[in-house]
Parts: structure tokens; C-alpha cells; sequence
């Protein structure tokens, strides 16, 4: 048996090693939390950022834009965030003749290509009455590349976004 006289102030030694530990490791945690805090908060800015961009980019699209293609800078708030996107001129990539064949009268943009159509002497009516099928209709297909970025210099956020858009244009009319 070990005398009583030395063993003292071990237990105060060992209480304070285990309480150095717990201490590192609460610090640790908490320096962890922050990071993780931080990396969720730029995760969410940089979500914004790209949603405001495909917003900016919505608004284009739901606009004539074929008829005159521009640079815009478009402003988009969420909530008390808000962003200005700067969408470059919208970029037509290709222009396709379609057929009737093509199209479907269902939809209003083919109906009005196929309207064209029926009247007569246009070169498109079939023998009975019908629209040929395989005749060149009155519309073309235009492929666009619309892109748009934002840039934040709150958040820091960065972000481009492309979107392709294809319309029905009249026939004849180029890319420009």
C-alpha cells in the first residue's frame, strides 16, 4: 500500500488534464460549427445568385426578344437579397425551315404556321384539301443561346448561367 502523503494532488493534476482536454475539444467543435456555418451561408448566396440569373434569363425569354437582341442588366430581389444579373445579347445559333410535318395544330404557335397554309394557291394544300404534310410550312425553328451572370460583391457570389430557347420565327427571317 502506497502512502497516503504521495498521492497527493494527483487527482487535482488528473482533473485538470481532463478539463484541458474537454476544453480543446470545445473549442474544436465550435471552430468546426462556424466553418460549417459559413460554408451552408455561401452555398445559399451562390443558390441565389443562380436562381436570379435563370429569373433574369425567364424574363428575357418571356419578351420579343427575337426582334431585336440586347444586352440588359436585370434587377431581382429575394426577400431583403437582391441581385443585378447582366444578360448578354441573346446569341441565335441556327435557323431551320420546318415542315408541316413538323408542327402540331394543337399548339398555337405551329397552328398559326399551318394557317398560312390553307389558303389557297399558297403550294402547300394537298390534292384533297389537306395541308401536305412534307410541304415547307410558313415558319422557321430558331435555336438562341441566352447566358447571363451575377456577380455580388455583398456576398461575393459568383455565377453564369446558359439557357437554350428555341422559337417559332416567320419564314425567311435570318439570324441576325
Amino acid at each position: 500500500m502506497i502512502p497516503s502523503h504521495k498521492q497527493r494532488g494527483s487527482t487535482l493534476l488528473v482533473a485538470l488534464v481532463m478539463l484541458v482536454l474537454l476544453t480543446l475539444i470545445a473549442i474544436s467543435a465550435m471552430n468546426t460549427t462556424t466553418s460549417n456555418i459559413q460554408m451552408v451561408g455561401n452555398a445559399q448566396f451562390r443558390e441565389e445568385a443562380n436562381a436570379a440569373a435563370q429569373q433574369a434569363i425567364e424574363g428575357i425569354i418571356s419578351s420579343n426578344f427575337t426582334a431585336s437582341p440586347a444586352a440588359s442588366s436585370v434587377a431581382v430581389t429575394f426577400g431583403a437579397a437582391s441581385y443585378t444579373a447582366q444578360v448578354e445579347e441573346p446569341t441565335c445559333t441556327s435557323s431551320i425551315g420546318l415542315t408541316n410535318g413538323e408542327l402540331d395544330p394543337d399548339i398555337a404557335a405551329d397552328a398559326a404556321c399551318l394557317g398560312s397554309g390553307s389558303a389557297s394557291n399558297t403550294g402547300i394544300m394537298g390534292a384533297s384539301g389537306v395541308v401536305a404534310a412534307s410541304a415547307q410550312s410558313w415558319c422557321y425553328q430558331q435555336n438562341w443561346d441566352i447566358r447571363a451572370t451575377v456577380a455580388d460583391s455583398n456576398t461575393g457570389a459568383n455565377t453564369a448561367v446558359h439557357q437554350g430557347v428555341f422559337t417559332r420565327v416567320p419564314a425567311g427571317t435570318a439570324c441576325p
